[in-house]
């Protein structure tokens, strides 16, 4: 019996990502320690490099090992089609903000192995995320990730926004982190399981619903973990300040990765494990959609500081994919899919503009900062203009059919009231965010764009990657729509 216990070759074939990552993880971090004092920027870079390598062949291998679905490590892990795509999008994510690091940490003075593991070892704990089918496995990905991004939220130590950002971060995560475990322990009290699969049977029965009260209270606690993460209301308060104050490459990893790996344990947890008492918690969701929305959209509407508007903006779309979640359907969950998809690829290629624009110690971060970027840099202005569209959810972008999915979903669940509300939240929306085509198209330049260099490769490269995807996913959309629609199927 205790040889069944035993990890088997296909556990760690469907592990593979996690193990490339990882690996690569505490490779940079021992050629960083050997490195010799004072090595140039370029040495330092190369260890970026290496860590790109690490993403890119994590990525293959997360393709890789979805051609050996099923159950790894006890039941802790599941391989299927919707592990792969979130594995995909969050290390699609970690692979454009490395892109976006090699010119910011070189004009910061800043450039060193330790970020780029920080990076990877985050990603680690995104992917287990993804992948998890147990809730104790929740917690461990959560934590990797987040002491990780803790500490990339505060990695220029000798700036008092990365300082302040670092710790509002990690206290009110901490906290949060807290209700999650409280209500992981009451679960396992209630079902005697922490298997996702194994708590929807035990709440199915119906001689449990006597005890349904109980086990609505640990969906709420560990809502509340995980709304956190999302930044949904009223769980939402850390987000702006952290966005603000992180470096720009940072905020747009974590506006991206850490958000769509803990939606999808979103998604697993409530819709699989909860499932049975959707009738007690989908009014809940309802509500913190709504507020989500209303608290990001109008409070984005009073920012002059773009991270501050992005960020409130973060925390809007946060609502939408919440819609998606309400819905509690196949077309729902696939709807939320696409709409996070979509949205990391717009949102780090808004960040990657932020950032280049920002000049060193990022001065200029106001919206006016970007007056007259379409005189000196018309094709990133034009590439900023395609993402803002996108944020909107203009047609021929990838917001626009994230939106119309996730609106359907909702008609077809009959969540009318929800889905006018949207609607009128994102027209609302619009107002900021064509605040920023204002600045960028119809004002003169300022010193923020005239002292502008030509963008570097690494952004360059993420700027046409991410405008890129966001066309195709307006334009051509049924790829991705179908693989999610499948993975989501197969799920439920």
């Amino acid at each position: 019996m205790g040889n069944n216990l035993l990890p088997h070759a296909g556990d760690y074939l469907r592990f593979l990502p996690e193990i490339l990552l990882s690996v690569f993880g505490a490779l940079v971090m021992l050629l960083e320690a050997v490195a010799p004092p004072g090595s140039s920027g370029i040495r330092k870079t190369s260890l970026g490099v290496l860590s790109l390598l690490g993403v890119v062949l994590a990525f293959f291998a997360n393709f890789y090992a979805m051609r050996h679905p099923g159950l790894a490590f006890q039941n802790m892990l599941s391989v299927d089609g919707y592990a792969t795509f979130f594995r995909g999008l969050v290390l699609l994510v970690g692979f454009l903000c490395i892109l976006l690091s090699f010119s910011y940490l070189n004009r910061e003075q800043a450039q060193s192995g330790e970020y780029y593991t920080l990076i990877l070892f985050s990603l680690v704990g995104q992917c287990l995320l993804a992948a998890s089918a147990d809730l104790i496995m929740v917690f461990i990905g959560l934590e990797i990730s987040s002491i990780a991004t803790y500490i990339l939220a505060g990695f220029l130590r000798d700036d008092r926004r990365n300082n302040e950002a670092a710790l509002k971060y990690f206290l009110l995560g901490s906290l949060a982190t807290a209700f999650l475990l409280y209500g992981i322990a009451w679960t396992y009290g209630l079902t005697e399981s922490t298997n996702f699969d194994q708590i929807q049977r035990v709440l199915a029965y119906q001689a449990f619903r006597s005890t349904g009260i109980l086990a609505s209270v640990a969906a709420g606690l560990i809502f509340v973990g995980l709304g956190f993460k999302v930044s949904v209301a009223p769980f939402q308060v850390w987000t702006p300040d952290v966005y603000q104050g992180a470096a720009s490459p940072v905020t747009a990893f974590m506006s991206a990765g850490p958000k769509a790996a803990a939606f999808a344990v979103f998604f697993r947890v409530f819709m699989i494990s909860f499932g049975p008492l959707s009738d007690r918690w989908d009014r809940l969701v309802w509500i913190c959609a709504l507020l989500t929305m209303l608290i990001g959209n109008f409070a984005a509407l009073r920012q002059t500081n773009i991270k501050r508007l992005l960020g409130y903006s973060s925390i809007a779309h946060a609502g939408y994919v919440l819609i998606a979640l309400t819905a509690d359907s196949d077309i729902g969950m696939a709807a939320g899919m696409f709409y996070l998809a979509s949205y990391a690829l717009m949102n780090i290629g808004a960040f990657a503009v932020i950032g280049y624009v920002a000049a060193r110690h990022e001065q200029y971060v106001r919206v006016e900062d970007l007056s007259g970027l379409s005189r000196r840099q018309p094709v990133t202005a034009a590439l900023l203009a395609i993402f803002v569209f996108s944020l909107i959810g203009v047609p021929l972008t990838g917001g626009f059919f994230a939106k119309f999915y996730v609106f359907q979903a909702a008609l077809e669940s009959h969540l009318v009231w929800l889905t006018v509300l949207g609607l009128i939240n994102s027209a609302i929306a619009a107002f900021y965010y064509l605040r920023i085509i204002v600045a960028v198209y119809m004002r003169e330049p300022g010193p923020a764009v005239s002292a502008l260099v030509p963008p570097s490769p690494g952004v360059r490269v993420a700027l046409w990657m991410t405008a890129i995807g966001t066309l195709i996913l307006g334009i051509f959309p049924s790829t991705v729509l179908t693989f999610a629609s499948m993975s989501a199927a197969a799920l439920r």
